[in-house]
């Protein structure tokens, strides 16, 4: 429970939208208030994507939803990258600091279950080697930092990280231009 909020077993991608939306807001590219899980799903309510009943359920969102709300919640544009197992996340590494050169965002993973936040990449032209700094949105507890970053909450992980059985979908928000 975070917030005073019980989201276990299907919070993770709603969480990894409002850590986007919060990079959207501390960037001041806005200041309207992050959203809650409820307020998210009135948004694929009212653009068609979900059923009416979709507020107030625990069901889970994904990388598409999430490029459905920051298009109309912030005006944010994201490009999906689509990913058929796990390992191939290591084949997009380059593509992927790209974005954390010219975009900056954060990218949310979704798929085999849960999502997860990327924050960050550490790329080794000359080996090939990768890891991705994962912010991991499941984590309950206090805000502690010691605990957070030492039982590997947040940290630098490689593409065994995610499963070579389950397809992935990244949801890249591309930063509004001219503003």
């Amino acid at each position: 429970m975070q917030n005073n909020f019980n989201d276990n077993g299907w919070g993770c991608a709603y969480r990894s939208f409002q850590t986007i939306f919060s990079w959207f807001k501390f960037h001041s590219y806005t200041q309207k208030p992050i959203p809650n899980h409820s307020e998210i799903q009135k948004i694929l309510v009212d653009i068609g994507d979900k059923p009416t009943e979709f507020v107030g359920s625990h069901k889970w969102i994904g990388s598409l939803e999430i490029s459905y709300c920051l298009d109309k919640m912030l005006n944010v544009e994201s490009k999906i990258i689509s990913l058929s197992k796990g390992s191939e996340l290591s084949n997009k590494a380059r593509e992927i600091q790209y974005h954390f050169e010219t975009e900056g965002t954060p990218i949310m993973i979704g798929g085999g279950l849960l999502a997860h936040t990327i924050i960050g990449v550490n790329f080794d032209e000359v080996t090939g080697s990768v890891q991705y700094l994962i912010l991991d949105p499941h984590y309950i507890g206090p805000e502690d930092l010691k605990t957070i970053t030492g039982k590997g909450w947040i940290g630098w992980k490689d593409v065994k990280f995610w499963k070579e059985d389950s397809f992935y979908n990244l949801c890249c928000p591309i930063t509004p231009k001219g503003l």
